[in-house]
């Protein structure tokens, strides 16, 4: 995996705090990156002032874009002193996402840093739509940031699928360990591996009578572990990392990060759209939703953005 070299940081007007830019800031010093703080701003009023002219419109617009450009500047300030180089960036557009997508195309930016919010009773993250369009859309990682630091020696959980064989699946697998493995070598980090796998179907044990659930169960389980192990030893990660559990992704992958106390898990994710988004919302996107850390979403090497029109 090659560093990640340009790094759009979306901005969070609500937020005192820019958690991302932060984020993004320890990411950058470790690659000397790139990195532009990005805005995307709207105000219906300002399309419907009747008796302003079109031209008075924009200079409406564009004082509000002024005011918040500055407003960036003063939260980039902050980093002077990195040796980075740190641009900012705001533009008028009503639907979020598709302007930080658009930019990521545009530019060719490597990876996308946006906060998350959390929920202060459960600690689980609350993903906002412009959240969930990224997830889904983007043509780059997305690094979703939560309000903590990365310690060194901090774990780094992959969440691999070992269910099938396709040669698409196994491609994103790598890919996840080796985003994992480089920023564990940046970081002082140590990754760990963690498949779920299917229990018996109930339907099958009421069934048939004489059916072994238990060694059903051990068959299926002793071959997902082969398979990460497999894994494993391909890319040189201790066989004690790697966590092999009975039950779905959404259920063991978070419950896996809290008990290790994971700063970040890197899981993949495919972008599908409409019917078939619904479909994965009851696997990689019902993970993201409980997660308590940070989460680096991955897409497959022949992914193309919806939003792409090249």
């Amino acid at each position: 995996m090659k560093d990640f070299q340009k790094i759009l940081v979306v901005a969070d007007p609500t937020a005192e705090h820019q958690v991302a830019l932060a984020r993004a800031v320890e990411l950058a010093t470790k690659s000397q990156a790139k990195i532009t703080v990005f805005l995307s701003i709207f105000d219906f009023s300002y399309e419907m002032t009747s008796i302003l002219s079109s031209q008075e419109r924009e200079a409406m617009r564009q004082g509000v874009i002024d005011q918040r450009n500055a407003w960036l500047l003063d939260v980039v300030a902050a980093y002077k002193d990195r040796g980075l180089e740190i641009n900012t960036q705001v533009v008028w557009h009503n639907r979020p996402f598709e302007s930080v997508i658009n930019q990521v195309i545009a530019e060719q930016y490597d990876l996308i840093v946006k906060g998350t919010h959390h929920h202060g009773k459960l600690k689980a993250v609350i993903f906002t739509p412009t959240d969930w369009h990224l997830l889904r859309k983007s043509p780059v990682p997305v690094l979703m940031v939560k309000e903590h630091d990365w310690p060194v020696a901090g774990k780094i959980l992959c969440a691999v699928n070992v269910s099938t064989e396709d040669e698409s699946h196994q491609a994103l697998n790598g890919k996840i360990i080796e985003h994992g493995k480089a920023l564990a070598e940046k970081f002082a980090g140590q990754v760990h591996l963690v498949n779920g796998f299917p229990g018996t179907p109930v339907n099958l044990a009421i069934e048939l009578p004489d059916f072994d659930a238990h060694s059903y169960n051990e068959a299926i389980r002793m071959q997902h572990e082969l398979r990460v192990n497999y894994l494993a030893n391909e890319y040189g990660i201790p066989i004690n990392q790697c966590h092999v559990k009975e039950g779905l992704p959404e259920d063991v992958i978070p419950e896996l990060a809290e008990q290790l106390d994971a700063e970040l898990v890197i899981l993949g994710t495919v972008g599908r759209t409409g019917f078939s988004a619904a479909l994965i919302g009851n696997t990689a996107e019902h993970v993201i939703d409980s997660l308590t850390c940070d989460l680096l979403a991955i897409k497959p090497d022949d992914y193309k953005s919806p939003l792409d029109e090249s």
